[in-house]
């Protein structure tokens, strides 16, 4: 998502500067070209030799180089931006910039700067809920800066209370988000099934499975980091969807899903089905627990109502349909199938054959096979990985089915 785009780091006086190390890492790593502008007093709190070890540029804290007199142009950094992120950002920082304040390097880039802005503020409770900052806030809101909210914790004072610089993996979803915007799926709405389905017997017991829903979470990122707008139908895990492009629908049965899927499925142009929904359920849910007794206990089970297949019957023009399957056995044979059965246009192919893969694993390895049975086999990748290559295979079928990436 951010390879090969410029973006300035402001790093100003806080305490906090010292995230600002781990922020450009991850942005380096990302694929971004980072260039860092410090303020004199930021030299205080992280030096400029960490920051252009970890950025591969020099920084630039003057405007110009006393030892040999190179100008550090404000006007050409402006120009050579996609973004420019000042993290963190004092209340003095803050509120020159709402005021157009302009006496050090760091500001009057800011100034002619051409690019988005983004702000992470960072400083005490008090600083930050005062009137003035608030304003300030307020002024650079209004003049287009995007604003990545403090966090709450426990702040250098030992106060504890809203205030703190949002920790750089945060700041990072927030640079993604807005590229994202620009991306692929600018305008597509995508809706996501992702982990288990409960079905329960009695008030403590359940019918479920292993999934842990990390496959359907990392699906949901990606597709929102092309610019999507997805809604995730979740079943019932523990994890959390931070990217602010994600809408969040939590359910445990799989008739609960059934009901959220069928009543979205209509206003989105992309339909994945990555959740290990129940096949069966009990035939009857016990009002209280059942207490030991009886040496034998038979339970009665009856099918759930089959998503997938429902979602390829409402089908509408120019929607696509994503599908998974799990196998344990004549995997291909299965997984086309049920390719088109259910009306798909491309099913995610994984075997429990596979080592350190499906439930529980951070890593899988898939094939993909789409609707005139061409199949793409992939190795042993993170599910991040996994679910970028889903990604890209969905965009290239939304824009007519160009050849996709992998081994076939």
């Amino acid at each position: 998502m951010l390879k090969g785009k410029h973006i300035i780091v402001g790093v100003t006086g806080s305490i906090a500067a010292y995230k600002a190390a781990a922020l450009v890492r991850l942005l380096v790593k990302e694929g971004a070209e980072v260039k860092v502008v410090m303020t004199e007093l930021a030299k205080q709190f992280i030096t400029p030799l960490t920051m252009a070890t970890l950025s591969k540029h020099p920084v630039m804290v003057e405007f110009y180089n006393p030892e040999n007199g190179d100008w550090h142009s404000h006007v050409d950094m402006g120009l050579w931006a996609d973004l420019y992120l000042i993290a963190p950002a004092t209340a003095n920082t803050i509120g020159k910039m709402a005021q157009g304040i302009a006496d050090n390097l760091l500001l009057t880039t800011y100034l002619s700067a051409k690019c988005p802005v983004m702000v992470a503020p960072a400083m005490d409770l008090d600083m930050y809920r005062h009137p003035a900052t608030q304003r300030n806030l307020a002024t650079l809101r209004a003049y287009g800066n995007v604003i990545v909210e403090p966090a709450e914790g426990e702040l250098a004072s030992g106060l504890v209370g809203k205030g703190r610089m949002a920790e750089p993996e945060e700041i990072v979803r927030f640079v993604r988000a807005y590229f994202g915007r620009q991306g692929s799926l600018a305008g597509k709405r995508v809706l996501l099934t992702a982990g288990p389905t409960y079905e329960r017997i009695d008030p403590v017991r359940f019918i479920g499975n292993y999934s842990s829903g990390k496959m359907g979470f990392a699906l949901a990122e990606a597709f929102a980091e092309r610019g999507a707008e997805v809604t995730l139908v979740a079943g019932p895990v523990q994890l959390s969807a931070g990217h602010p492009g994600i809408r969040r629908v939590n359910v445990e049965s799989a008739a609960e899903m059934y009901e959220a899927v069928m009543g979205e499925m209509g206003q989105h142009d992309i339909v994945v089905s990555c959740a290990a929904v129940a096949d069966f359920k009990p035939v009857r849910c016990e009002g209280a627990k059942v207490k030991r007794g009886k040496a034998h206990w038979t339970l009665e089970l009856e099918p759930t109502a089959d998503i997938a297949e429902e979602l390829g019957k409402r089908k509408r023009e120019g929607q696509l349909l994503v599908g998974f399957a799990l196998e344990t056995n004549d995997e291909v044979c299965n997984a086309l199938q049920k390719l088109h059965k259910k009306n798909l246009d491309l099913i995610v192919l994984n075997s429990l054959r596979n080592a350190n893969t499906c439930f529980g694993y951070d890593t899988n390895m898939v094939t993909l096979i789409d609707r005139n049975e061409r199949q793409t086999q992939y190795e042993l990748k993170s599910k991040r990985e996994v679910a970028e290559d889903i990604v890209e295979r969905v965009v290239a079928l939304a824009e007519g089915d160009s050849a996709p990436a992998g081994k076939e």
